[in-house]
């Protein structure tokens, strides 16, 4: 899959290093370096498929040439440590094509680099693991000077700072994502953290380049000095800001153990000190939060973040949930159900029954169907109902193949969730209230995505129905927000398996579905189906001879062989292929090299399509067998009845198509299967291998690897099932995720809560106190009560309010999150007042200043420090106040939330310091330069107000200390920070300014 990777440093002579050298190795060519007056030939090196140098406005020609400007630089450069050129390497996607990876590179090069006045080497590298993957990346070297016709000026400095540095990043991120989803191409790099902190950990096992950089004069250093290199440099960015590692562990898991921190801190980390030091900042992440234990007694954790997504979810399917809007009259049900009959499908009890639930009105229709159960003929008759009732009936899926296969069995027009995405963010394609959006294998799209899916449908006012199977392949991303949404909303399940076509294996299927993976087994076994080898090579023999004899006794049916890993694939394919060249059932030879490393093609051959391409018509799992082969082009016949031709330099990803992984193999039907089992299987990967067939299944494995059936059993049995944070939050046992999976919620935490809570209320803050009794009414006309020990509270007993009342009661959590919530409204109400107050050249009325006090005394008692974080929040942005104090608190909440991090997290205060002044410093300079005085005045007071609070935060004027080339002071003037810092910039903070509440 595409990983995010850019990686940026200096090369200089320091290091012992030569830019021509360096130049020279990365471009695989030979350059004279005229300083050491020696050349440096690299014209060996090989993956190199894009040499160029990029030239900005005013440059001179002659620098295109590598050897010239290189040797400029190094005659311009005359210190003995002078830092040479810039080296930004980052990784190219995988997923595209050489001629789409280059042309990505180029723009962003051009546009985040040459457009700013940098000149840019870059080198194209489409180096490839020992597997045969490709590993593309570039590397991009640049000057370091101004330049202009008459050569290079001074250095520039913006160019070095780490502001910088995090805009190429982020750009590289969002570029990339842009590009791949005009591709439509399924992947996606997760910059998210990006958008947040402007850094990620760097992946150590994808390094891009060959593993070697230049030291010295070129010659090539150890791949493991290189590894270690990034992990220190992660484990420094992880120590600064540890939500960076919560971020990358929740990327593909909601929730996760101590061990799994340990193992991340472990990976992006350099030794034991750094190891620790690692693990205790995530450990101590303001961000983390503690859940429970599961079944086997282990800690679990989540993050804020990933409970706010999951909560997300659940409110936007309970906004859908609760419309009802797209109703479908009886009668143009009826008549599509007609219609389907008179084409011979007559649909079963159970999917006549999920027809009718997801056409009824509610804009939230979810429908869990076993594998081969005809999900996709039901929702073709629902989409001729919601068409027939003026609907416009869209179809997306994670996978291209999945959205094809929804296409193809439904007759809904279907594409991936990314692309749709995509256009969303280019305004197009949105949905709107006469939209039905189907949503096929739901079960694999993570929580993030498909919240982000259904808010949009929610606001827009369509309707969702999402279509999928909680039990085969889990999501990618994080969570299990299918299952999670079923539990809470219920819908139609369709058990009655249709797919196979005797009943033993049907009863087989729903065995598989139920988890009775030993039952399925035996069935097959007793059926002759099952075949134990003594190794996995004989294993692998076996399932060759017969698929070769199934394959030539019955030319005219349909068939795949499954297996877990890639490299299966791959001997698998190759054995495959070799009994057709041994049967004379291939044409001749070709040879290619396509994305995967050199293959053999000939006319015959069956091959895999492992890119979406709209141009063709294919998506990434479409199969076809070759009918003509050149060395430039690829004729296929696909299996949906369609010829296509293609040259190999306009696509080329492509494999033999004789076996597949299994996660290829979801939503594909054929008429036989032969799997090869490997340890690495579980319930979800069974369920999907041994169910893909209608007529035959034939199951092989190694006992070297499976001692005994019974062990085979136990590991195709292993459930791995992904959870939501919120499955360990639940409170009623009956019904809880958590409570089926052994977990234990920390009662000890509730018992502190319930004492805690009551008198976390006593200032008017709004709330139920447990034995209250009325007193008198209160402003809003709901009786006042009075506590068991005569303290004021306020009980709404209004028609309905009880209930929710006696809700908030049994959820003690709950009560302190609004008793915090009213706190904040209170306090940001006072406050603005105050603040408007002043600005018209006012104090403050008694009343309004004693109403701060109080709001800031009550805000203490239900969040410490609240209000000092509140605040400072809304002295950054004072609408914040306004917005809160009118009920409308979500954004401040958010601010106060980052204010705490950045209290309790010095580092991150002067990380944000830093990058605060930076920015306006570079500001300042954009108005002086263009000449807007008063916007200059005002972003010179703001800079002066941060020098000024220095004298104030001894803490955070220590960490900047050793910052101080950041903040643009050159030399030590012998001043405090905050006054050397204004001294040299030329700012005066003998005066302040603003209203310091």
């Amino acid at each position: 899959m595409a990983i995010y990777h850019l990686h940026v440093k200096v090369i200089g002579r320091a290091a012992g290093s030569s830019a021509v050298a360096s130049a020279a190795y990365r471009a695989a060519s030979r350059l004279r370096d005229e300083r050491l007056d020696r050349p440096h030939d690299f014209t060996a090196k090989r993956g190199v498929v894009h040499p160029e140098v990029l030239l900005p406005q005013n440059t001179p020609e002659a620098w295109s040439d590598r050897e010239q400007l290189w040797n400029a630089v190094e005659a311009v450069e005359v210190r003995r440590d002078a830092q040479l050129a810039r080296e930004v390497e980052f990784a190219i996607p995988r997923e595209m094509s050489e001629a789409e990876g280059i042309a990505l590179a180029r723009d962003f090069v051009q546009a985040e680099f040459v457009d700013r006045g940098m000149i840019a080497d870059l080198n194209v590298h489409w180096d490839r693991d020992a597997d045969g993957l490709p590993k593309p990346h570039a590397h991009v070297m640049l000057t370091m000077r101004s330049v202009d016709e008459d050569g290079f000026g001074k250095k520039v400095r913006d160019w070095n700072s780490a502001g910088m540095v995090e805009r190429w990043r982020e750009r590289w991120a969002t570029l990339a994502n842009e590009r791949l989803a005009e591709l439509d191409i399924d992947a996606r790099i997760d910059h998210r953290s990006l958008e947040d902190q402007g850094i990620a950990p760097e992946p150590q096992s994808q390094i891009g380049a060959p593993a070697q950089r230049i030291v010295g004069e070129g010659s090539p250093a150890d791949r493991a000095e290189l590894h270690r290199e990034i992990a220190r440099d992660n484990g420094e960015r992880i120590i600064a800001e540890p939500s960076l590692a919560l971020d990358a562990i929740t990327h593909q898991q909601s929730t996760f153990t101590q061990r799994d921190m340990a193992r991340f801190a472990h990976r992006h980390s350099d030794g034991i000190d750094q190891f620790n030091a690692v693990n205790n900042a995530i450990r101590g992440a303001p961000d983390l939060v503690e859940l429970g234990q599961d079944r086997r007694g282990e800690h679990r954790f989540t993050t804020r973040a990933m409970i706010a997504a999951e909560q997300r979810l659940h409110r936007a399917a309970k906004v859908l949930a609760e419309k009802e809007r797209h109703d479908v009259r009886d009668a143009d049900r009826k008549a599509a159900l007609a219609r389907a009959e008179a084409r011979g499908l007559v649909l079963s009890h159970e999917q006549a029954v999920a027809l009718t639930q997801i056409t009824a009105g509610r804009d939230l229709g979810i429908v869990v169907g076993h594998a081969g159960t005809g999900k996709s003929a039901m929702l073709g008759v629902a989409r001729e109902a919601w068409e027939a009732a003026g609907y416009e009936v869209r179809g997306i899926a994670l996978s291209g193949i999945a959205a094809d296969g929804l296409q193809s069995g439904s007759g809904i027009a279907s594409r991936t969730i990314a692309s749709l995405e995509h256009s969303w963010s280019q305004n197009r394609d949105r949905l709107t209230s006469s939209d039905v959006l189907v949503i096929d294998e739901a079960g694999m799209v993570g929580t993030r995505q498909l919240e982000r899916v259904l808010s949009h449908a929610a606001g827009a006012g369509a309707k969702v129905v999402l279509v999928g199977d909680q039990q085969q392949l889990q999501s990618i991303e994080a969570g299990a927000a299918f299952r999670a949404l079923h539990e809470r909303h219920g819908g139609a399940e369709i058990g009655e398996v249709r797919r196979q076509r005797e009943d033993w294996q049907r009863d087989a299927t729903r065995d598989l579905a139920t988890g009775r993976i030993g039952a399925a087994i035996q069935s097959y076994e007793a059926q002759g189906m099952v075949h134990a080898a003594e190794t996995r090579e004989q294993s692998r023999a076996d399932l060759i001879n017969r698929w070769d004899r199934d394959r030539q006794a019955e030319p005219g049916r349909s068939r795949i062989i499954l297996t877990h890993t890639n490299v299966e694939v791959y001997a698998l394919n190759d054995l495959a292929r070799e009994r057709k060249r041994a049967a004379d059932d291939l044409g001749e030879d070709v040879s290619l090299t396509v994305e995967r490393g050199d293959r053999r093609f000939a006319s015959g051959d069956r091959v895999m399509f492992l890119q979406n391409d709209r141009g063709l018509g294919v998506k990434n799992g479409t199969l076809g067998t070759i009918h003509g082969a050149s060395t430039q082009s690829l004729s296929v016949h696909t299996d949906d009845g369609r010829s296509i031709a293609f040259d190999l330099k306009d696509y080329n990803r492509l494999d033999h198509g004789y076996a597949a992984t299994i996660h290829k193999a979801q939503g594909m039907t054929v008429d036989r299967t032969h799997v090869l089992a490997t340890p690495g299987l579980d319930a979800h990967g069974s369920y999907v291998a041994l169910s893909r067939h209608r007529d035959e299944l034939n199951l092989h494995y190694g006992r070297d690897e499976f001692a005994s059936q019974d062990r085979l059993i136990r590991t195709l049995s292993r459930d791995r099932s992904k959870d939501m944070a919120l499955d360990y939050a639940e409170a009623d046992p009956a019904s809880a995720f958590a409570e089926r999976r052994g977990i234990t919620f920390r009662e000890r935490v509730i018992e502190v809560l319930r004492k805690v809570v009551p008198e976390k209320l006593r200032d008017g803050i709004s709330g139920r106190v447990d034995g209250a009794r009325p007193r008198r009414n209160d402003a809003s006309g709901a009786p006042a009560v009075q506590g068991p020990g005569g303290e004021d509270a306020r009980r709404d007993v209004r028609p309905g309010a009880e209930t929710s009342q006696k809700a908030l009661a049994d959820d003690p959590e709950a009560v302190l999150r609004k008793a915090r919530t009213d706190a904040l409204k209170r306090h940001a109400h006072a406050v603005d007042a105050v603040v408007t107050a002043r600005k018209r050249g006012g104090t403050g009325t008694p009343d309004q200043l004693r109403n701060l006090s109080e709001s800031r005394a009550a805000f203490e008692k239900v969040r410490p420090h609240g209000w000092c974080d509140a605040e400072a929040a809304y002295a950054k942005d004072p609408s914040l106040a306004r917005e809160a104090g009118l009920g409308q608190a979500n954004r401040a909440i958010r601010a106060l939330q980052l204010e705490t991090q950045l209290r309790t997290s010095p580092e991150r205060r002067a990380a944000q310091f830093v990058e605060r002044w930076q920015h306006l410093d570079r500001t300042s300079l954009s108005h002086y330069r263009s000449g807007t005085m008063s916007d200059y005045g005002a972003t010179r007071a703001e800079m002066g107000e941060m020098a000024k609070s220095l004298q104030r935060d001894p803490q955070l004027e220590s960490l900047l200390a050793n910052r101080k080339a950041e903040l643009g002071i050159r030399m030590d003037s012998g001043r405090r920070l905050g006054a050397e810092l204004a001294y040299c910039h030329g700012i005066d903070i003998t005066r302040g300014r603003g209203l310091g509440l």
